[in-house]
């Protein structure tokens, strides 16, 4: 299977490691937004062509699917074009920054019938596989989810510390992990939210700080806390409270409560979350089939991101 990579970031070269470890896989396209970083990016990691115009990719009919790392604003206009062109499309989280674009990328996929995925990484991290596998035998309930979502961003950088031309979010993108990851866990739908945040950023003019609250149909509650101020720990850190045991989450490690280390080397064939996210990608689009974290499957999330914005905009 043939993939071009769109982006040149931290995360783009993520999902080249992931793709590394996957049999007859070659990325042999990177598309990217300056002529040089691009061109030097290809020469780094041994991929063929390389432009700055996803339109010249998408002509080449040996490209069966594209893998989007790109900046958030063009996420669905590109994923619609990817579509569009015949490709099956994997974009990075978030799918959009508003509701009516993620709708669009549905409506596209829907009409098409092409793979459309999302980055949703946090439904394969194996520390959350194995709580949501509790979950589905019936032997674990979720009481509560309490998450903190921390950064040291108060300039415009990205994962790297490498400067961005572009904004991140708190909402559309940091949030966007725990809401779909709580509605995943919990399977019901919010039927009560709330959100708050602190003042804007003076020149990136983003929110700095937020705290979100969320309860499903049953009583199960999300609060979540997320600030760009944070001078480290760095990361997301996740406790869920249940019936039968409290588990903190962190990436690819998990404890219970009582600090007991939780093996979850099993759970899949790898501990690389953006590697198991490709593996689902690449292994819906062989057997036709609809993949774990589907465009369809976290609609649920960018309604229940845009009902927050209401909020904040009221």
């Amino acid at each position: 299977m043939k993939i071009a990579l769109g982006g040149t970031g931290a995360f783009a070269t993520k999902h080249l490691d992931g793709l590394n470890n996957i049999d007859d896989v070659e990325v042999v396209s990177v598309f990217g937004r300056t002529p040089d970083r691009t061109e030097a990016y290809a020469a780094e990691h041994g991929i063929a062509h390389w432009c700055t115009d996803l339109e010249e990719v998408l002509t080449h009919d040996d490209i069966d699917a594209v893998i989007l790392a790109t900046p958030t604003q063009m996420h669905a206009a590109q994923a619609i074009a990817c579509m569009e062109a015949g490709k099956h499309v994997e974009v990075e989280i978030p799918l959009a920054d508003s509701l009516a674009d993620a709708k669009a990328v549905l409506a596209t996929q829907e009409r098409t019938g092409l793979v459309c995925m999302v980055g949703h990484t946090r439904r394969f991290n194996p520390s959350h596989q194995w709580v949501h596998n509790k979950i589905q035998a019936g032997e674990y309930t979720i009481q509560q989810m309490d998450v903190q979502t921390f950064f040291w961003r108060r300039t415009n950088s990205n994962a790297k510390g490498e400067p961005r031309s572009w904004t991140d979010h708190l909402l559309w993108h940091h949030a966007a992990h725990t809401v779909d990851l709580f509605q995943y866990q919990t399977g019901e739908k919010i039927v009560a939210a709330n959100v708050m945040e602190g003042p804007h950023h003076p020149e990136l003019g983003i929110a700095m700080d937020m705290s979100i609250q969320m309860k499903t149909e049953s009583g199960q509650i999300l609060t979540l806390s997320l600030s760009f101020n944070n001078d480290g720990p760095f990361g997301t850190f996740f406790r869920y409270i249940g019936d039968t045991g409290t588990y903190l989450a962190r990436y690819d490690d998990l404890i219970t409560g009582r600090d007991e280390v939780i093996d979850v080397s099993n759970v899949d064939v790898s501990m690389n979350g953006i590697e198991l996210q490709d593996r689902e990608f690449i292994s819906a689009i062989r057997e036709g089939r609809e993949p774990n974290s589907s465009v369809h499957q976290v609609m649920a999330c960018y309604e229940a991101l845009h009902d927050l914005e209401q909020q904040l905009d009221g």
